[in-house]
């Protein structure tokens, strides 16, 4: 009973402390994140606290399952350095009884992580998608700020007006440069209106000035117009394609045979089964050697988990390409990894080494 407490405890400081400096890095990181879309355009700058929120929403089962590591390593990493372990070892306790109160302790956080997972992480991306869509739904024109150049939605236009009028719908002095991949053409006008024609939005810019060049070609034409007529916003809007993999629900992927559909629900279920193996492999190489400086075993731990989390986003890219099934994968990755660390869990429990299984040598 100590034995576990004592355990269970130093686990508990240490997961909590990490969880924390995580969840700040990652909190910051989001932030910086979500300021550089308001400001290009897709996110609305009142909802920038929401969708940080959201986004760090959608990977607290990653930054779960890198606290639950780092925390078993370091704790373990602690207990050997400072004779603990030694100790404990000398009471009859062998490495593969750690893993128990091990189990003990990690069983919530696995059912966070698949609970995030499975469910969360496609309802935050559900949400994220939903506030991006309400606010590129709106139009360009209603978007732009007086006095200030705002690009569109789709980055191909730049705006600016002098909206001194009590109308809404109007604007004066409009200043509209556009890129497009053959040509780019430069509008301004001394007034604009907006204008709903068979269901479509028509911005009518009036005694105007429109600059048009063409890359393959050289030289300026300049048309002079007394009112022209600009579609914004409603044809890259109005033809939205499906929803996005990650924000589908788990059940629906489940019942899909598309390969994208078994690669998202691979990464998913990949997530909650990647808990147990972190939580084996960190029991397996928290191991100090005194001649090596204190960091080597957390070194070696954060490089696991580099590689264990590339080998799961390369998985999903074979898999959605049709190049690997989802079971193979599965089996090979996270089974092959399980196995992996239970061997040298139970190699270093009953002092398995090499040099024991070469053949001694006879002496002259």
């Amino acid at each position: 009973m100590l034995f576990d407490s004592s355990i269970r405890k130093e686990l508990a400081r240490s997961f909590g402390a990490t969880l924390v400096v995580l969840v700040t890095v990652v909190m910051t990181m989001m932030l910086i994140r979500t300021l550089g879309q308001a400001s290009r355009g897709s996110v609305a700058p009142s909802d920038v606290m929401l969708v940080m929120g959201f986004t760090v929403l959608s990977h607290m089962s990653t930054i779960l399952c890198l606290s639950l590591f780092v925390a078993v390593v370091g704790t373990l990493s602690r207990m050997y350095r400072d004779s603990e372990m030694v100790i404990w070892f000398s009471a009859g306790r062998g490495l593969m009884s750690l893993l128990a109160p091990l189990l003990r302790f990690a069983w919530p956080v696995m059912l966070a992580v698949a609970t995030l997972s499975l469910a969360v992480w496609p309802w935050a991306n559900r949400q994220v998608q939903q506030l991006k869509e309400q606010y590129e739904q709106r139009s360009d024109v209603d978007r732009v700020a007086p006095g200030e150049f705002q690009e569109s939605a789709n980055g191909t236009r730049v705006f600016f007006i002098d909206k001194d009028t009590s109308d809404a719908s109007s604007a004066s002095n409009v200043f509209i440069a556009t890129t497009e991949p053959d040509r780019e053409t430069v509008t301004s006008a001394q007034g604009a209106r907006l204008q709903v024609t068979d269901g479509k939005r028509v911005v009518l810019l009036s005694n105007g000035q429109r600059l048009e060049t063409t890359k393959d070609k050289s030289g300026l034409r300049v048309s002079d117009f007394d009112e022209y007529g600009m579609q914004i916003g409603a044809e890259s809007q109005g033809e939205r394609e499906e929803t996005a993999v990650r924000s589908r629900g788990t059940l629906e992927l489940a019942a899909s045979p598309l390969p994208a559909h078994r690669a998202e629900l691979g990464w998913r279920i990949g997530l909650a089964l990647a808990v147990l193996n972190f939580v084996v492999l960190g029991l397996a190489l928290a191991v100090v050697n005194p001649r090596a400086g204190r960091s080597t075993s957390m070194v070696s731990a954060l490089f696991a988990f580099m590689l264990y989390y590339n080998l799961m986003t390369v998985g999903q890219s074979w898999i959605g390409a049709g190049r690997l099934g989802l079971a193979p994968f599965m089996l090979a990755l996270h089974g092959g990894t399980l196995a992996l660390g239970l061997l040298v869990l139970v190699a270093r429990h009953n002092h398995w080494s090499i040099r024991l299984l070469l053949p001694a040598r006879s002496a002259p």
